[in-house]
């Protein structure tokens, strides 16, 4: 297979091969994709001082049209590469081609388009009023400047969304940044720092791509003295460690991180519209984000009946080949991560829960796990309470409005959820109510580069996207001068 990838390290605006390397494998066969560059501390140490030096010593964070051209040729260079990426998105990720015309590609390219925009126009000084004080009048203004030079760690699930979202505001802020690949989709995000230092003008040093096998790259980011500020996403236990960690030397941090998102059908919804509406959005990816509804809460009197329409649409789900446009759930990204589904989904059987359809590893080669869906689920079980990561929807019966939102509050998570009735006003009060992050009413898409995204309790700390995304790259310096 003849795929546009990149094996070779981004650092100080070279590509460079490391001295070992690890395979890369297609999720969809099993079988082997290649191999890439398995950074050692070397690399870390190399990176972090490139992009210390490109921070401290350049004009890169105060030379806002420098930054403005960067991200055009960056968004251009993604554009021309875009189909080349389609392709390696559905080899490496075995994302479904369907998808990648969607978060998996085409829209965190526009990403980058959005921040341009944003740096274009976005006030990085605000005027305070003058102030009366010992005798004198004072002037005094805010400048928000880069918070410095960041880490930013990725999964493996969405790594075109993730990196981008990451990057684009960063540069839009006047960091520089050391950005490390997931081991599972490695050529995909160092394809990205091919892109940069072949088709942008971004100085050397600015960006600066690792991928390795394990934990330790990432482990020396978040302690390393030359980070100023850490952005990861990923599960809720690695997220506290590397807050644990950044503690030492009070690093900034930002967290995405884990989900147990309920979906509420209220008494007057349409049935079968919410059906197909939980049974695609969980087959989406395979499960395989953060933020979809892996809950589903319906009126106890009607459990079984909309058991029976979800279980219908699981049928017309298509899985199978990622890249047959009609397919529309790929493979779970590796054997390891299937076992740990089925392992879950065995349990909740064993504890209760009645397995309705799926519920094993599909009988075909790849890393492929039949949509699953489990009916009466005790709400405080392990399924309906941690993070899955597969195509399993469990289902929950409440007695009534009340009852819906203690139960899906009644998690450690807080990212998003949705709620679908037929008296908006209602379900829209309902959602009021769910502390999340992000909410769908009725089917409603918040997801776009303006919008921020991001987590309440252990789903995570700050907001990605948006103009608060831009901001979590920023600190505040306060000035004031006498006047008179």
């Amino acid at each position: 297979m003849s795929l546009f990838h990149e094996d070779r390290l981004l650092i100080d605006g070279e590509l460079v091969a490391a001295g070992r390397s690890f395979e890369t494998v297609d999720p969809s066969t099993g079988k082997v994709l290649g191999t890439a560059s398995d950074a050692e501390a070397g690399h870390v140490e190399a990176a972090v001082a490139a992009a210390r030096r490109a921070f401290d010593t350049t004009d890169w964070m105060r030379d806002r049209e420098l930054r403005l051209r960067c991200l055009r040729q960056f968004y251009d260079a993604l554009h021309e590469h875009r189909e080349e990426l389609r392709e390696l998105t559905i080899a490496e990720v075995g994302a479904p081609r369907q998808l990648t015309h969607g978060p998996q590609l085409d829209e965190p390219i526009e990403m980058v388009k959005y921040y341009a925009s944003l740096l274009e126009r976005y006030e990085f000084r605000e005027e305070l009023p003058e102030l009366e004080s010992r005798g004198l009048t004072h002037r005094r203004w805010v400048e928000k400047e880069a918070s410095g030079v960041v880490a930013a760690i990725l999964p493996y699930n969405f790594p075109n969304q993730l990196a981008i979202a990451k990057l684009a505001p960063a540069l839009a802020a006047g960091c520089t940044v050391v950005l490390k690949g997931a081991p599972d989709t490695p050529w995909t995000t160092l394809a990205l720092g091919r892109i940069i230092a072949e088709e942008t003008d971004i100085p050397a040093g600015v960006v600066n791509i690792l991928t390795s096998a394990g934990p330790e790259t990432g482990q020396l980011l978040t302690t390393h003295p030359g980070i100023d500020m850490i952005t990861f996403t990923g599960s809720t236990p690695v997220g506290k460690a590397i807050m644990a960690a950044a503690s030492a030397s009070l690093k900034r941090v930002f967290l995405e991180l884990g989900g147990k998102s309920a979906m509420i059908v209220l008494d007057d919804a349409d049935f079968a519209t919410a059906a197909m509406f939980t049974a695609f959005t969980i087959c989406s990816h395979s499960g395989q984000g953060c933020a979809l509804t892996s809950r589903l809460l319906v009126p106890r009197d009607k459990h079984d009946e909309i058991v029976g329409l979800v279980a219908a649409m699981l049928g017309k789900v298509r899985y199978g080949d990622p890249a047959d446009p009609k397919t529309n759930m790929g493979p779970l990204i590796s054997e390891k991560q299937r076992a740990k589904v089925h392992g879950m989904v065995e349990r909740a059987v064993a504890a209760g829960a009645r397995l309705v359809t799926g519920g094993r590893p599909a009988e075909r080669e790849g890393f492929f796990y039949e949509p699953t869906l489990l009916a009466g689920v005790d709400p405080d079980s392990e399924i309906a309470q941690e993070e899955v990561f597969g195509p399993v929807l469990a289902v929950i019966a409440y007695d009534d409005d009340d009852d819906a939102v203690r139960i899906a509050n009644g998690t450690a998570y807080g990212l998003s959820g949705g709620v679908m009735g037929a008296d908006e006003e209602r379900a829209t009060a309902v959602a009021r109510r769910i502390r999340s992050g992000t909410f769908s009413i009725n089917g409603g898409n918040y997801f776009a580069a303006d919008a921020p995204f991001g987590g309440f309790k252990e789903s995570g700390i700050g907001r990605e996207m948006g103009v608060a995304g831009l901001e979590e790259f920023l600190e505040l310096k306060t000035f004031a001068v006498p006047v008179g």
